[in-house]
């Protein structure tokens, strides 16, 4: 695996929530900090229906051609929400949802994933006008066919209640590790939603240490951690976890220069073997990170090329322009020279087009990274 990608002076993001949706990657929420979210080149897109309100510690994650968030905290109020809404990928369009059923309770810091048409939602922090934070411990499912939620009767001893962890889906199984409460879990925890049963956890020889806000991700049937703070440090480490022998080992990537220490960011998946990361904190929570990193489980030989080039600052005049600009985007902020423009392909809502001010249009911002497009909405 290589570091093939960093970028800096992106606008900052933080509890914010992406989902990779096949070559783009689509982001949700969050406050954006610094002089570079005022540089983005804006994509106007025309929304027709209720646009989400301001928030973080949300969740979001993909269902066919859906995206759904929920929960997180309202910057408009400081509190904890509980609703969800739906975004549809192929039109650009939101719309917010009408579900039933045992409902959650309203929360942020939570996690949520994807089985089958069916999202779990574990943890997370509520807090009310009160500002009084208590951390869950409940697992619930969204049936996204039926829009019905229901509380699951789990089996077996659940982890610590707490937020800001990170939970991961392998097959049938949700992988937990990490967060924020009142513990030090060290350990992944394991639960089966075929069976609604937290499975026990054998002792590990090696574990990487306790830490909340760590990114996760699933790669060739491994669970892969990066990341993450203990209020002592913050971490720029990365494991790799054996679901099926449940052992831990430490990576090194090679290539190029990877993330500094961070917690607190978006990491998704695209086209099976490249992993980006961007956004969360470097260090403490008062410095926003603004920079973009790509790890490649699969480069082409022209990109580890490309990875020389600027890892040994070699010379680039003679090389081919499109090589050259090839190398400016994967180490510079382009923005400008990277926006792919959206176009809403319903012709039916040619006679319905909305006026710029309309305070139904919603901004979509689109930025490009070595042959994935990113869509901040």
């Amino acid at each position: 695996m290589y570091w093939t990608v960093s970028k800096a002076k992106r606008p900052t993001r933080t509890h914010h929530a992406a989902v990779a949706v096949r070559q783009s990657v689509y982001s949700f929420g969050g406050p954006c900090n610094g002089d570079a979210c005022e540089d983005v080149d804006q994509i106007h897109v025309h929304v027709f229906d209720t646009v989400p309100s301001m928030r973080g510690g949300h969740t979001a994650v993909l269902v066919e051609n859906t995206i759904y968030i929920w929960g997180g905290i309202l910057y408009t109020g400081i509190y904890s929400t509980n609703d969800t809404y739906a975004f549809d990928v192929d039109v650009h369009r939101w719309s917010k949802a009408a579900t039933s059923g045992t409902v959650p309770g309203a929360r942020c810091g939570h996690s949520a994933c994807v089985v089958g048409s069916s999202m779990y939602v574990y943890g997370g922090l509520t807090i009310n006008n009160a500002f009084e934070p208590e951390c869950n411990s409940n697992v619930y499912r969204l049936d996204t066919a039926a829009m019905l939620w229901s509380l699951v009767k789990t089996r077996g001893t659940p982890p610590p209640a707490s937020s800001c962890h990170s939970a991961t889906v392998i097959g049938t199984k949700m992988f937990v590790f990490g967060g924020w409460g009142d513990h030090e879990d060290y350990n992944v925890r394991a639960f089966d939603t075929k069976t609604a049963c937290w499975l026990s956890v054998p002792p590990a020889r090696l574990l990487p240490k306790a830490r909340f806000g760590p990114a996760a991700f699933a790669h060739d049937g491994q669970l892969y951690i990066f990341g993450g703070c203990n209020f002592q440090r913050t971490f720029s480490d990365l494991w790799r976890f054996n679901p099926e022998t449940f052992s831990w080992r430490k990576v090194e990537p090679s290539g190029g220069k990877g993330p500094s220490r961070m917690y607190g960011m978006c990491c998704v998946v695209v086209a099976d073997h490249r992993v980006v990361l961007f956004g969360g904190y470097k260090g403490g929570c008062t410095a926003a990170a603004d920079d973009l990193h790509v790890l490649d489980f699969r480069p082409a030989l022209k990109t580890l090329c490309e990875v020389a080039v600027v890892r040994w600052r070699l010379r680039r005049s003679e090389l081919p322009h499109n090589v050259r600009w090839e190398l400016v985007a994967m180490t510079t902020n382009s923005r400008r020279k990277h926006v792919r423009v959206v176009a809403l392909a319903a012709n039916k809502r040619k006679s319905q087009a909305a006026s710029p001010l309309d305070n139904k249009t919603k901004m979509v911002s689109g930025v490009n990274c070595e042959g994935s497009t990113f869509f901040f909405v």
